[in-house]
């Protein structure tokens, strides 16, 4: 009789093992197809949109939808106080909230990886020093501080984004530093010092890489929180400036015809929720694909 030999099943890749645990998660897929359109739309904006986002058609002012009595094809969802078409508007407010979140999650993650490696790896009195600063920026809500700030150095998205990085900087200074105290005393940690590595080396070519995986989360998850923190400075009149069609800013100039012309203030409102709860769902499902515990 012939011998039947079993091979071993092949090991995955890196990448493979993540897509694997990743795909598990049918809401992380479909958020993450969600922001692939998202992005699509913010970069071909100028191609996709029909109109110029602050192009008015004075003719057409509060157009409904297209499939509503007295809507236009040329406008497929509706037009604003001014006659500007909302389609346009939703689409160059894609892209500038997406720039919005990259850029407040890229500054605070930089900022807060360097204080929190910092903190964890030196100890003593620059991490007391670091934490209680954070601890007491942790203390006074984000949003309220964040209008504080934007108050004292002028309404603008420049000043806003700022803002926002100020106060997102405590989360990823604490998680950082958290992750690099469980680290700190492994056993390579310890051969490194041994073999001379200095503490520049050690912080951040050998401790940081292995402190990633919660970062990673983290920073999807505070894409939503730039998101929604720079619509709600937005609508309350401190972020972005009209006719910037930035989402927030589109619900607050036309609040006042909430009741009359409904497809004003639901469009931008669905696009802020539909984003934010993208970018969650993904941050569940990477969190999911990155946290070893939670692999069986």
């Amino acid at each position: 009789m012939s011998e039947v030999t079993v091979s071993a099943p092949k090991p995955m890749t890196p990448l493979q093992e993540f897509w694997h645990y990743f795909r598990r998660n049918k809401g992380a897929v479909v958020g993450m197809i969600y922001i692939i359109i998202m992005l699509i739309i913010a970069v071909g904006a100028q191609w996709l949109a029909p109109y110029s986002p602050a192009e008015q058609f004075r003719d057409a002012l509060l157009t409904p939808p297209a499939w509503q009595d007295g809507g236009s094809m040329q406008h497929i969802l509706g037009t604003d106080d001014v006659g500007r078409d909302i389609l346009s508007r939703l689409m160059y407010g894609t892209r500038l909230s997406l720039l919005v979140g990259c850029l407040v999650v890229s500054l605070s993650l930089i900022l807060g990886v360097i204080l929190g490696v910092i903190a964890g790896y030196l100890g003593g009195i620059i991490d007391i020093a670091i934490m209680r600063v954070a601890d007491i920026m942790l203390a006074l809500p984000s949003l309220l501080l964040a209008l504080v700030l934007v108050a004292i150095f002028g309404p603008s998205i420049v000043n806003a984004s700022l803002a926002l990085t100020f106060v997102s900087l405590p989360h990823y200074v604490r998680l950082t530093r958290a992750a690099v105290l469980s680290e700190v005393n492994r056993d390579y940690v310890t051969a490194s010092r041994v073999a001379g590595a200095g503490p520049m080396r050690q912080m951040f070519i050998n401790i940081l890489p292995n402190c990633l995986a919660p970062l990673i989360v983290q920073a999807s998850l505070g894409f939503s929180n730039a998101i929604l923190d720079m619509a709600a400075l937005g609508f309350l009149g401190m972020g972005a400036q009209p006719p910037t069609p930035e989402w927030g800013t589109m619900l607050s100039s036309v609040l006042q015809f909430a009741q009359s012309a409904w497809w004003v203030v639901t469009f931008p409102g669905l696009a802020i929720l539909f984003t934010v709860l993208a970018f969650n769902l993904m941050g569940d499902g990477l969190r999911d694909a990155l946290d070893p515990k939670l692999k069986q």
